[in-house]
């Protein structure tokens, strides 16, 4: 496991409720505070339905020619290379969509803990609601919300400002691999794309 000062963030947009239906995802990588590098890709997902498109803009005509997640993932997966932990906001589901696209492209899933910024925020100014807009007004910090590379930015400055307010918190907000599990019904992915 690499070192808590370097760090990524994720944020995926799901075409359906299917796990394996990422059609967007957005990467930020965090290194001794600094956010040093950023990525966003749109991604065709394995079939064309799109049940979320008035969630985050997305339809298939915008992805239909777009890289799948396997092939996008050899220029993505560098960024996530010696971080102590993947930030993103709700993640149960960003981990579940990141583990079930991994497996339906033949891929390792990173064996990185998630830390949760919900979590984090709840923890550290006792944010409710905690959706990432109402986190990132209470921060003041921009978003541009189910924009994918936003949103991970936003979850990694979410994380740093905890570190400067509270300090570490990061033990009791990473998801053990028991939460992850219980995301793994469909119909929990579908409630959990509502609430962030």
């Amino acid at each position: 496991m690499g070192s808590y000062s370097v760090f990524a963030a994720i944020d995926f947009e799901t075409a359906n409720t299917r796990k394996d239906s990422a059609c967007a995802v957005g990467v930020v990588r965090v290194e001794a505070g600094r956010i040093v590098a950023r990525a966003k890709q749109l991604l065709r997902p394995p079939k064309s339905d799109f049940i979320f498109s008035a969630v985050h803009g997305i339809t298939w005509a915008d992805v239909v020619g777009a890289p799948s997640f396997g092939d996008s993932w050899t220029q993505l997966s560098p960024l996530l290379s010696g971080v102590g932990f993947i930030a993103a906001h709700n993640a149960s589901f960003d981990s579940a969509v990141l583990a079930a696209c991994c497996a339906a492209a033949g891929l390792k899933v990173p064996p990185i803990p998630f830390l949760c910024t919900v979590r984090l925020a709840r923890r550290a100014w006792g944010v409710f609601p905690t959706t990432l807009p109402a986190v990132c007004r209470r921060l003041h910090i921009p978003l541009r919300h189910h924009d994918p590379l936003s949103d991970a930015e936003a979850s990694a400055r979410i994380v740093l400002a905890a570190g400067r307010a509270i300090g570490s918190l990061f033990e009791k907000c990473v998801l053990t691999a028991a939460e992850i599990a219980l995301t793994e019904k469909e119909g929990d992915l579908n409630a959990i794309a509502q609430q962030s």
